[in-house]
């Protein structure tokens, strides 16, 4: 069976016993294609209704951008209140900001209930590197005050650096409303959660094909899921699985490598003088960086995306670069992993949701605000299965274009727009 890459999050995970790999045939109400946190989130839903529910994960649960993530949970949407506005109305953006609230609610209450150790901790920095960026982040403030959020405020430079020791920051925005977490033990306990609620979940099971219907049939290698509903919740990783799933949902996303590496334990002291604030915090570049204390007091470091979707065996050194740009005096310190994974990415970056076929749903393209969105995705089609997609359908009603170029051409088109956001970020 295939391991998680290695990371810290693997070398940290708590104990957990595999999942069977599934073979033979079998009947259920809703299959579940994915073991990341839109799908353990719509079996746990599920499971919670009644519903006698299938996951099948190809790899193994959290394998994919659920085990390898920021963990960071974030407030709003990676496009502006007013962007969504233009695009839905008022009202169903109204909609889209009280359930991405819900969203962060909902991953703390799970959280809780079922006990799940995955280090959940709220403190959020988003913070500036230019006079743009201040001028931005107080836009972005007065936005959230005008959907009522209360829980950030400006931070000057002095109050920025007496949170975070960095002498390139020159203020920011605090949220006591966003936070962080250890992803692959929340996608561990999610799974758990759902075991225990009656969702039988599956390892190593790739499904190869999906023949839509009613019902649906999903083959894998070694046998044969026969399922009323079908959620697909592969995000970045879905593989081509039908002629509807490779013509409706796989144009409108596009896997995109990213990277993150941790250091050695730098010890209580150390940490402290690096991140007195021990919050999570991320640059609002268009290509962000993004970092955070581990447990057990590691740097955190994220960033340096790949648009190519080719593997750079060069990212340690160039992320340890760049992390000394912020943080100098961690020179002397060993960089113990680095690695790296596809998040799912679409042209306006807004979750896309939709139908493959009436009984055939999904959701991806969390573009980087996927840790608390996905577990609100998961609820919403659980929502939608038992027969209330009016949630579901507001999402749905984001519009979203595929990207230019066709199988060919789009990734080189990608590579070349995100150069010139890097050289704008430079400047």
């Amino acid at each position: 069976m295939t391991e998680h890459v290695r990371s810290w999050y693997a070398a940290s995970a708590n104990p957990h016993a595999p999942f069977p790999r599934f073979e033979g045939e079998a009947r259920c109400d809703v299959a579940v294609v994915g073991g990341g946190y839109t799908g353990l989130s719509a079996a746990l839903h599920l499971a919670e209704r009644g519903y006698d529910v299938i996951l099948l994960e190809g790899q193994r649960i959290g394998w994919g951008a659920s085990g390898r993530n920021g963990g960071q949970v974030v407030t709003a949407y990676n496009r502006s209140m007013a962007q969504l506005e233009g695009w839905v109305g008022k009202d169903d953006a109204r909609k889209l900001w009280d359930m991405n609230e819900e969203a962060k609610s909902l991953l703390r209450d799970r959280v809780a209930r079922h006990d799940i150790r995955c280090d959940l901790k709220w403190g959020y920095i988003l913070a500036a590197l230019k006079r743009r960026h201040v001028a931005e982040l107080r836009e972005t403030l007065a936005e959230w005050r005008a959907y009522g959020y209360e829980q950030a405020r400006m931070l000057s430079r002095a109050e920025t650096r007496q949170l975070v020791s960095c002498e390139q920051y020159v203020g920011g925005l605090l949220d006591s409303g966003s936070g962080q977490l250890h992803p692959l033990n929340y996608a561990l306990g999610l799974a758990e959660a759902a075991r225990q609620a009656g969702a039988r979940l599956y390892e190593d099971s790739l499904v190869q094909r999906l023949d839509q219907g009613d019902p649906c049939v999903l083959h894998t290698a070694r046998g044969k899921v026969t399922a009323n509903h079908v959620i697909l919740a592969g995000n970045a990783y879905l593989n081509r699985i039908s002629p509807d799933v490779d013509r409706i949902v796989r144009p409108k996303i596009m896997p995109v490598s990213t990277y993150m590496i941790a250091t050695e334990p730098l010890g209580e002291n150390r940490a402290a003088a690096v991140l007195p604030g021990d919050m999570a915090v991320a640059d609002i570049n268009f290509v962000l960086n993004y970092y955070r204390l581990s447990a057990d007091k590691r740097m955190l470091f994220g960033g340096g995306v790949s648009y190519s979707n080719l593997n750079r065996p060069d990212m340690q050194r160039v992320m340890r670069r760049t992390m000394l740009k912020f943080f100098p005096s961690l020179a002397d310190v060993r960089i113990e992993y680095c690695w790296h994974g596809f998040v799912g990415i679409t042209i306006n970056r807004t979750p896309h949701f939709g139908r493959v076929a009436p009984n055939v749903y999904f959701a991806h393209g969390f573009s980087g605000h996927g840790v608390a969105l996905t577990g609100l995705a998961g609820k919403l089609m659980a929502e939608a299965v038992a027969g209330t997609a009016e949630r579901f359908d507001v999402f749905a009603r984001i519009p979203h274009r595929p990207f230019p170029g066709g199988r060919l051409f789009r990734m080189p088109a990608l590579v070349l727009a995100m150069a010139w956001y890097r050289l704008r970020d430079l400047l």
